[in-house]
């Protein structure tokens, strides 16, 4: 799937074209593209231009949402196909989504993308072939790709979470050049698909599954064998599990983790708000 290269516009940032062209400027500087990139935009009476192309100023836009230039007019990057999945601002630039309001990743103290990277580091991956279970926005393979990594090779079963990854511009793109092919992106269940995956042909793992809830079989011991049988001997592994509350859920998901991956062959330790393994 190609990547959308227009317009995104949240409230504010339509609320600021408005306000500039309402006091007669002629243009208006900031980004369009999540933060990623800072541009100029020509004021016209009834449009504005960005990019070489005119759009109409948009109006009562929704709070809290993404919208893209669909031919015709801004619509919201949002889709229900059994749940509503949606592309959520923060005051980072990087987005979140959400499922039927629920946030699927950090943004409370820092960037998504900052969070990412900094889970991402615990496994060194310069120079190695690395497995990303569960790709959502594809922050952890964009970090990887940053650091340097040889191969990322991610996996995403929500084909809704994949779409949303075409519009989202901090998302890697496996056809760009920056990525110098070395991103490979597969649309499928990684608790079925990892069976055909090599012995031993992966030098480190990231591990983002949904919560145990609505996946409980990434969580199992079944998929915690395999990923041992994949992973090379000293290979490291980063496991979120985020910090379920122990009073209500009534269980200690991150040290059930730890426990599983150490009977599956790794030495596991509790790092950030996950397990830190290394394949003995």
């Amino acid at each position: 799937m190609s990547h959308y290269s227009g317009p995104l516009l949240t409230h504010p940032i339509a609320e600021a074209l408005l306000a500039a062209r309402d006091t007669g400027a002629g243009e208006w500087t900031g980004s369009l593209d999540l933060g990623r990139s800072i541009g100029n935009v020509l004021l016209e009476a009834d449009s504005w231009q960005w990019r070489g192309q005119r759009y109409p100023y948009p109006h009562a836009l929704k709070d809290r949402t993404i919208h893209v230039w669909d031919g015709d007019e801004f619509m919201p990057v949002a889709r229900y196909s059994g749940a509503l999945i949606k592309l959520v601002p923060t005051e980072w630039g990087a987005p979140t989504f959400e499922i039927d309001g629920i946030k699927m990743l950090p943004t409370s103290k820092e960037s998504p993308f900052g969070d990412a990277r900094r889970k991402v580091a615990l496994i060194e991956p310069r120079g190695k072939t690395v497995l990303d279970t569960c790709g959502g926005l594809g922050y952890f393979a964009a970090c990887c790709l940053e650091a340097g990594a040889a191969r990322i090779h991610s996996f995403e079963k929500n084909a809704d979470v994949l779409w949303l990854r075409t519009l989202n511009p901090w998302s890697p793109d496996p056809d760009a050049p920056a990525s110098g092919g070395r991103l490979q992106l597969t649309h499928a269940d990684v608790s079925q698909a990892v069976a055909q995956i090599a012995d031993a042909s992966v030098d480190a793992l990231l591990h983002d599954p949904p919560r145990f809830g609505i996946a409980g079989e990434l969580y199992s011991q079944a998929f915690y064998d395999q990923l041992a049988r994949v992973l090379r001997r000293g290979g490291r592994l980063f496991h979120y599990t985020g910090s379920p509350n122990k009073l209500t859920s009534g269980r200690d998901v991150p040290r059930e983790v730890e426990k599983r991956l150490e009977k599956a062959g790794f030495k596991a330790q509790l790092a950030l708000d996950g397990v830190l393994a290394t394949r003995r």
